[in-house]
């Protein structure tokens, strides 16, 4: 159950421990604020007992003994202490108070302004908080006893009328500060998630801006640096890739002009189909290379009428298929923004790939909706082929991977269609994937940010 309910993201992690030890410590420092509160107010209590106390012991005590009854019986005291004169000391209704209260009463009244002679010659003090009263009684020199009966409620730290407004307006102020300061402390990590995910998307993704702290300025210049890297990386490999490919023309021509003086038929028209074969291979490289370094500038693009333009193209270059195997569906209009030129070369690809290995290619487009990377519109295009084997279905989008053995490039491909049309649509946030069906048949899913 704990850890259910233990949040899974860092800044919701980090909030929840320190609001848990801003209750924490506030607990602790309202309770020694209590106790310290309770104490500031027993300390009053007693001094206000004994000043009074003392007070009214020296004005009957100055009073001679026989009129002491008639004075304390004409004793006006609505709110304050019980007196009255008795003989014996009190002592059987109440237990002893407290050693500490005692100690308090008789300490503050030996600060009370009294001579020493007019001091009381015994005190005792019974009962206490607990008992909600105090009975102080004072013996005279003449053996008589003045007996008070004070109320004495219990310290009650808690009660004010401003507590509970105070607690709970420093309680959210603090709690507001702390969900700011983790959220702008988060935010680096954030900012540096998405990041990672553009590159991933996009080598060419713009860099983090290197500023804030020490701490987030060299963890982005560390980010900065490796996509850098990652960026001459793959620049390196294609340029060399498109260098061999463009190296590959001029001997393929010498090749091809001197094939045509063998005078064999056979063997000239074997070399010509090799020939050509290797020149398709070329193209299709440069192609790959030409795609991956140039930089298109994004668009407004009506994504239903570039794919049905891409099934009219399709079906004009196939006139031998039904008309019906190349169909649409979906709406009339669904604008987007996009790389045109190279989008398109993506979904050309996909297709192609669908005529050429399941002879149809039945485009359908969904409007946007909202998936776990955000809203996005998806394009399924099928087709009635054999399908594509579970193990081989993310293979074929290796570069120059066949799933055909067949060496004619009318129905092998060179490999590299599947490839090209994943990167570009990487490139633009988005993504393709192939499933088969069991009835036969394979489906390439495109899924483009919206």
């Amino acid at each position: 159950m704990i850890l259910r309910l233990w949040p899974r993201s860092l800044a919701a992690r980090t909030a929840l421990v320190l609001v848990t030890a801003l209750v924490v410590v506030q607990i602790a420092g309202l309770t020694i604020h209590a106790l310290d509160r309770e104490d500031l107010q027993r300390m009053a209590q007693a001094r206000d007992i004994a000043v009074r106390s003392m007070s009214l012991y020296r004005s009957i005590a100055l009073v001679p003994e026989d009129r002491r009854d008639s004075v304390v019986q004409e004793l006006d005291l609505p709110d304050g202490p019980f007196v009255s004169l008795a003989v014996n000391p009190p002592g059987d209704e109440l237990a002893p108070a407290p050693m500490s209260l005692r100690r308090q009463l008789l300490a503050d009244m030996q600060l009370v302004p009294i001579p020493l002679r007019e001091r009381p010659l015994d005190v005792v003090v019974l009962g206490g908080p607990e008992v909600g009263q105090l009975v102080v009684g004072f013996r005279f020199p003449s053996s008589q006893w003045l007996r008070l009966v004070v109320p004495m409620p219990p310290p009650r730290p808690w009660d004010s009328t401003s507590f509970l407004s105070a607690f709970t307006l420093m309680s959210v102020t603090a709690a507001v500060l702390i969900l700011w300061a983790v959220r702008r402390l988060t935010l680096p990590v954030t900012t540096l998630a998405a990041a990672a995910e553009a590159l991933g998307r996009d080598v060419n993704a713009p860099p983090l801006p290197e500023t804030g702290p020490a701490e987030v300025a060299t963890a982005a210049a560390a980010f900065n640096t490796m996509a850098e890297r990652i960026r001459r990386f793959v620049q390196d490999r294609t340029f060399m890739l498109t260098a061999i490919g463009h190296d590959l023309r001029t001997p393929i021509t010498r090749m091809r002009l001197r094939a045509e003086f063998v005078e064999d038929e056979e063997q000239r028209r074997k070399m010509l189909a090799d020939l050509a074969e290797l020149e398709a291979m070329v193209s299709a490289t440069l192609a790959f290379g030409r795609d991956a370094a140039v930089e298109e500038p994004v668009s407004a693009v009506d994504l239903a009428e570039l794919v049905r333009t891409i099934l009219d193209e399709a079906a004009d270059a196939n006139p031998a298929l039904d008309p019906l195997l190349i169909s649409y569906q979906g709406p009339d209009h669904l604008p987007v923004r996009v790389r045109p030129v190279v989008l398109k070369r993506a979904l050309t690809n996909l297709v192609a790939n669908a005529i050429n290995y399941g002879g149809s290619a039945r485009a359908t487009l969904h409007p946007p909706a909202d998936r776990p990377g955000g809203p996005a519109v998806v394009l399924h295009i099928d087709d009635d082929g054999p399908g594509i084997p579970d193990d081989a279905l993310e293979r074929v989008f290796q570069p120059f991977h066949r799933l055909e053995a067949s060496r004619n490039r009318e129905t092998g491909g060179i490999g590299l269609g599947l490839s090209i049309a994943r990167n570009i649509l990487r490139a633009h946030g988005g993504d393709v994937t192939l499933t088969s069906h069991p009835q036969g048949g394979a489906r390439a899913s495109v899924t483009l940010p919206v």
